[in-house]
């Protein structure tokens, strides 16, 4: 494998929109939300490894999270995981990660992948994978992957490109935010616009370049640790330092205002698992089906359901149609899935009720 492909896999993220499965304490990443076998996070890993070197596929995280990632991932040591002490979104996280690894070998390419996503066509993802990497060594960079759009999504960002010529990469014209249902159709019909799924491919020498353009204060901050990455006073410079991080997406930072960004349109499957209505439709085959994992369901007039419980359980539904059912310890939720945007908010009421314990 070429030791000078590096991978960094976000998964400090809570998920709260999968509750009550995705808790604080054990958030979505670590669960095997499908009943596959595998978490989110061991897939995630996994498929970056048929291109990247173990020894250089570095893991984001919360500091709470860094036990369940080394017991979930035996493969990487301690010193592969960046754990952050505060919550400041993807920009801060990413820039310290990229000087870490560009000290280490200022050669790096590097892909910055999100731990919660589904994709099965895992020889299609590897194969763009490499052309981006190919791309980002032999020029100055910022690349993506976007995902090809199968209906109008109002809850993804787009993204807008040149399609005046017939190259693989395609020059990014402009980021979009989520659209209403009029313009995301519009988006459709035009071509040339994909979701914005969040994975990154730059090299280290490009992605630094861009944080000190646009983002010098943060640059600056991050840049004075050099000394201490990948020593034992690394751990001292980010306690003390990383709370005073600007709390800024990677695509505000550096994405959005950079003109030499460049997109591949994915030919791998995709899907974000953002939400139970997301799971809902990764795993049925028609929109009456209802959707079980690890249940044993016995549906009488019912169908549209998602549902989920402990291993085995036996769930009887009659007459309910298009809802979220989930058990998760001593939680039930029966829920809606036109309203499963609230559960965010239902999940602060619940905390407010009975207790963090259950958050």
């Amino acid at each position: 494998m070429n030791k000078n492909y590096y991978a960094i896999i976000m998964a400090g993220g809570v998920g709260s929109r999968f509750w009550p499965v995705s808790k604080e304490s054990f958030p979505k990443q670590f669960h095997d939300m499908l009943g596959t076998g595998q978490t989110l996070l061991q897939k995630t890993a996994s498929r970056l490894e048929g291109l990247i070197p173990k020894e250089n596929i570095l893991i984001l995280t919360n500091e709470r999270y860094c036990d369940l990632v080394l017991e979930q991932l035996p493969q990487i040591n301690k010193n592969q995981i960046i754990a952050e002490p505060a919550m400041r979104n993807t920009a801060p996280c990413i820039l310290m990660a990229s000087l870490k690894i560009h000290k280490q070998n200022p050669e790096a390419v590097m892909v910055v992948a999100p731990s919660d996503h589904w994709i099965e066509d895992e020889s299609a993802f590897i194969s763009n994978l490499q052309s981006a990497f190919d791309f980002s060594e032999k020029s100055d960079v910022l690349m993506t992957l976007g995902i090809q759009p199968t209906f109008a999504n109002t809850g993804y960002g787009y993204i807008e490109y040149d399609k005046s010529n017939n190259n693989a990469e395609k020059k990014v014209l402009q980021f979009r935010e989520k659209p209403n249902y009029e313009t995301a159709k519009g988006f459709l019909e035009q071509g040339n616009f994909l979701w914005n799924g969040g994975i990154f491919i730059w090299s280290t020498a490009s992605v630094l370049k861009a944080f000190e353009t646009h983002q010098p204060k943060l640059y600056t901050l991050f840049a004075d640790g050099l000394n201490d990455y990948n020593t034992d006073s690394e751990a001292a410079f980010v306690l003390e330092n990383y709370k005073n991080a600007e709390n800024i997406s990677v695509d505000y930072a550096i994405m959005e205002p950079s003109e030499n960004v460049y997109v591949i349109p994915a030919t791998f499957d995709w899907n974000d698992l953002g939400t139970w209505g997301s799971l809902y439709d990764k795993i049925s085959e028609t929109p009456t089906e209802n959707a079980v994992v690890n249940a044993r369901l016995l549906a009488e007039n019912s169908s549209g359901n998602m549902v989920k419980t402990d291993t085995n359980k036996i769930v009887v539904l009659e007459g309910l149609d298009d809802f979220i059912v989930v058990e998760e310890k001593e939680i039930l939720l029966i829920f809606p899935k036109s309203k499963e945007q609230d559960i965010k908010q239902l999940r602060e009421r619940v905390k407010q009720k009975f207790g963090d314990q259950h958050i």
